[in-house]
């Protein structure tokens, strides 16, 4: 079993919901439900050893357009949203994660030697991560606290605008050049992370914000969960421009188990086969390398498909790569070591 580090998860957001309702986020998550994608049973029947579990603040009434009669849709952007419920919310969400630490159900990684560790003692290794940054004023002065309480990423922005910059629709067929890109506070935003260590995910952002934060960033080029454009040319995948800057920087993209982004219509159907995803990882492997290609599952997140159906199936889609010809060290590689090298590299570690 290949032990594997994820790029993104929304687990925190499944555990804040159900926190609403009453549930218990360290029970549900030491003991496992019947929903959802991670816990920890099923995150270690399926070797899923850690990722980077997302601080998300979500959107009312976000549902994807229904396709038209020739199998276009667009989803509007949702609305801007508050900055101060934001930070509230984002707040009750790191809560949650430090509660997973304090009481041993996962362990919160600051640095790489952080995820080895946790990863050799069998306990899951998080690392906290910010989808979207309207909790976050333009003086920046939250992101000194979150990361204190052990903020390691973020991205600038989710699929809608904010202070720092705009984000892409949910549509097909359509490229990410939809909006402007980083505003003067995303620049500055961006300068911050490259001070503190803080990685820069790519994910959602214009490809006008895309090439902003390429041109002031001083860290490999990370699109956490995104997919080919070339291959399903839905809004929020990777340009082929795109994805030579990532192979130049020596960054990285996380496949993205959402169905949307991988099948070649587009679709929101679980019913997906696996050769969808070897068909997207063969394609940014010889566009970007072996060492550019990473797992980004959208856990909790997405719909993905059903023959993974959840975090317990993970090794369905290893067993795909390597029947399709990918041997130990590539695997290696895709399912951990890339993500580590980058994070590294984003954290001021020494090489």
């Amino acid at each position: 079993m290949q032990a594997v580090f994820d790029g993104h998860n929304d687990v925190l957001l499944r555990l804040w919901a159900n926190a609403a309702k009453g549930a218990d986020p360290v029970s549900e998550f030491v003991d496992g439900i019947d929903s959802g994608h991670i816990d920890g049973p099923r995150a270690r029947k399926g070797g899923l050893a850690g990722g980077l579990c997302a601080i998300y603040i979500p959107s009312d009434g976000v549902v994807l357009k229904t396709p038209d009669e020739n199998g276009r849709y667009v989803t509007p952007l949702s609305e801007p949203l508050e900055r101060q419920p934001s930070l509230d919310i984002a707040l009750e969400f790191a809560a949650i994660a430090l509660r997973l630490d304090r009481a041993g159900a996962w362990r919160l990684c600051r640095s790489t030697s952080d995820i080895r560790k946790a990863m050799t003692d069998g306990i899951f290794a998080a690392v906290m991560h910010m989808e979207g940054c309207e909790a976050i004023g333009a003086d920046l002065a939250a992101l000194e606290t979150f990361y204190a309480a052990g903020l390691r990423s973020l991205g600038p922005v989710w699929s809608r605008h904010n202070i720092f910059g705009h984000g892409v629709p949910f549509a097909y067929p359509m490229d990410p050049d939809t909006a402007p890109g980083l505003t003067d506070a995303g620049f500055a935003l961006v300068k911050e992370c490259n001070r503190l260590g803080i990685l820069i995910d790519l994910a959602h952002i214009t490809e006008k914000g895309f090439w902003d934060v390429a041109r002031t960033s001083d860290q490999p080029l990370i699109a956490s969960h995104s997919n080919a454009h070339a291959l399903t040319p839905v809004a929020r995948n990777l340009t082929d421009k795109q994805l030579d800057a990532i192979r130049e920087s020596k960054g990285l993209v996380g496949l993205n188990y959402a169905t949307t982004m991988l099948r070649p219509d587009g679709q929101e159907n679980a019913r997906t086969p696996l050769s969808d995803m070897v068909r997207h990882v063969d394609y940014l492997v010889e566009r970007i390398g072996i060492d550019c290609v990473a797992l980004g599952s959208d856990f909790d997140g997405a719909t993905i498909p059903e023959e993974i159906a959840d975090a317990a199936g993970n090794q369905s889609l290893i067993a795909a790569l390597s029947a399709a010809g990918y041997g130990e060290q590539e695997l290696i590689k895709i399912c951990r070591e890339n993500w580590l090298r980058v994070l590294g590299q984003a954290w001021h570690e020494a090489a």
